[in-house]
């Protein structure tokens, strides 16, 4: 049983009650929502939130609401908290995080997503986008003080192309089995496959300027 849990809490700096801001005609939440629902590979959806608003539109939705206590509800308060404690109330065989900041997730990313977990037979997957791997030539400095290469000493004097490639989280899609996750309270596991999303579908709703692109999209799909 695969269950999709959905992380949306009330408080946001960027952008006030962020996850009920509108994006086209709907909540920024909705789209999440819909994508989980859609999906082939989720058997049910739960809303973790602390706010009242997000609760009873999940209601609204007709998906499964958990109460996330205030605490587990701040800007330092990290995902597998809120997953440990999801894990409190509904028993699953894997758990999919799914954040409501990436509304142009779709379901056919969440099946594709999950079907690569599957076939590889991973403790967890995470979602990912292509990013530039100049960062593979940058220094640190050691307990010293002297520079050494971010990986080791041989890629910073490396040209770009013969570098690997690097990949960074999108925030989009988490997947883990519930039985490492326990064990291991990380997405992080170790054997962690990955799936690669393009740069406009790993978009992340963080600033009023990302809700303005993100609608511009939906937008030119519509016309489209």
């Amino acid at each position: 049983m695969a269950l999709a849990l959905i992380p949306a809490r009330a408080g946001s700096k960027g952008i006030p009650n962020k996850n009920l801001a509108p994006l086209g005609d709907k909540p920024l939440l909705h789209y999440t929502i819909e994508a989980a629902k859609q999906a082939a590979c989720v058997d049910s959806i739960v809303l973790s939130s602390d706010g009242d608003g997000i609760l009873e539109y999940g209601r609204t939705q007709g998906i499964e609401v958990l109460q996330r206590p205030k605490e587990l509800a701040l800007d330092s308060t990290t995902s597998d908290k809120v997953v440990a404690h999801a894990l409190q109330h509904y028993a699953c065989e894997t758990l999919i995080l799914l954040q409501p900041t990436s509304p142009l997730r779709s379901a056919r990313h969440i099946d594709e997503a999950f079907e690569r977990f599957t076939k590889e037979g991973s403790e967890a997957l995470i979602s990912v986008t292509q990013c530039d791997n100049a960062i593979l030539k940058a220094f640190v400095l050691d307990e010293r003080g002297h520079l050494r290469g971010i990986c080791n000493d041989a890629y910073p004097f490396m040209p770009r192309q013969k570098l690997p490639k690097t990949y960074k989280s999108n925030g989009a899609i988490y997947i883990v089995q519930t039985r490492a996750f326990l064990d291991n309270p990380s997405f992080l596991q170790p054997h962690t496959s990955y799936y690669v999303m393009d740069s406009t579908s790993s978009i992340d709703i963080d600033s009023l300027e990302d809700l303005d692109r993100a609608h511009r999209i939906l937008s030119e799909r519509t016309l489209c």
